[in-house]
């Protein structure tokens, strides 16, 4: 039966810190080489694995279709932030930097 030594492994984690250091080049290779493949099973699951779901999850039926009421109140509010936008460059502020 195989026996674990705590002792063992305990010493080997406290000089862990160490041996990385002096080994910082490949501590640095092996790592980058662990964050490329966290970066790719990321990459994966975003957009390989979510757009083979969502192109069997859309139906042409289901699309988003906006009807010309919809389309009218976006434009009102369009235009009403764009106003307020022009006014707000024809306002004057006083400059509270000039000693009178």
């Amino acid at each position: 039966m195989l026996k674990i030594k705590f002792k063992k492994i305990k010493k080997s984690l406290k000089n862990l810190p160490r041996i990385l250091a002096e080994k910082s080049f490949l501590t640095f290779l092996g790592l980058f080489f662990v964050v490329f493949l966290l970066g790719l099973a990321v990459f994966y699951y975003s957009y390989v694995f979510l757009t083979e779901i969502s192109d069997e999850t859309i139906e042409e039926e289901k699309l988003l279709k906006l009807d010309m009421e919809s389309q009218q109140k976006v434009l009102e509010e369009w235009q009403k932030r764009n106003e307020k936008f022009l006014e707000a460059d024809i306002k004057e502020y006083p400059d509270p930097f000039k000693v009178d």
